[in-house]
């Protein structure tokens, strides 16, 4: 079953307070202008929140200083207003993103961006129905909601087929690191800034944890993962892992383990 959990040994005393203290670490306002993070924190308004903090998360691989920077500039090229840019924007406006490039991502790529989000907005006040509308109400996680955006963000007859590698799905095996990222921004509810919590339908309970280089190198030191592989059932090993040590909130630790993983922790 895609959403079955596997039976965990308790974690040690050691790694406990270790994550524990890292989480509480990292997880304040001064991580923000270094991390993505940073990019949808620049908005108030929801939906604009949720546009950059989705472009942002999607753009995530490679230096940190250059994702920013290429999400300044998309900010600039939509006339520094998302959401109104996506409601209101016409063909003629969409010449001068044909030269937006990060990485593998391309104009193609960023003109069916602008498409699937004027499209979705036009009918729908907030991105999180696309997620929470996949899913059902005994869901333990976010795996669901996932398959089922994947689904809905490539249904359209312009799709093009190359954009498909951006928006990751458990169905392909994919950690879908960076999705999990943006839903704990959107989800996350806690008094420290960082995370966004503007979303209510998804429970923090239900969202599963980032694996990246970092994380998947330090909770592979602590014993939180053992697959031998970075896959989707690691990322849902790790997450049932964190759930030990809060079941209401178990995401909150990658601060943890990203903070560990950029300290160099045992390395």
């Amino acid at each position: 079953m895609l959403n079955a959990e596997p039976e965990l040994s308790p974690l040690s005393a050691y790694v406990s307070d270790l994550l524990e203290k890292k989480a509480d670490h990292y997880n304040r306002p001064d991580f923000i202008p270094y991390d993505p993070v940073c990019i949808p924190h620049l908005f108030t308004i929801r939906q604009d929140i949720e546009i950059m903090g989705f472009w942002a998360s999607v753009l995530a691989w490679g230096q940190r200083k250059t994702i920013i920077n290429k999400c300044h500039e998309l900010i600039g090229l939509m006339d520094h207003a998302p959401y109104d840019f996506m409601i209101n924007h016409q063909d003629s406006d969409l010449k001068p993103f044909l030269n937006f490039k990060h990485r593998t991502f391309n104009a193609t790529d960023t003109l069916y961006f602008l498409h699937f989000f004027q499209h979705y907005y036009r009918k729908q006040d907030s991105l999180e129905h696309a997620f929470s509308s996949q899913m059902g109400k005994d869901d333990v996680t976010i795996e669901n909601g996932l398959i089922g955006f994947h689904n809905m963000f490539r249904d359209s007859e312009n799709f093009p087929p190359r954009t498909a590698k951006h928006i990751a799905t458990p169905l392909r095996k994919s950690s879908c690191k960076r999705l999990n990222m943006f839903l704990r921004w959107m989800v996350r509810k806690d008094d420290k800034g960082v995370d966004f919590g503007i979303w209510n339908t998804i429970q923090p309970s239900q969202l599963v944890c980032p694996c990246d280089v970092h994380v998947d190198r330090v909770a592979r030191l602590l014993g939180l993962i053992t697959r031998p592989v970075t896959d989707w059932q690691t990322a849902k090993e790790l997450t049932a892992s964190l759930r030990l040590l809060d079941p209401a909130d178990p995401v909150k630790y990658d601060f943890a383990l990203f903070g560990l993983g950029i300290e160099g922790f045992a390395k």
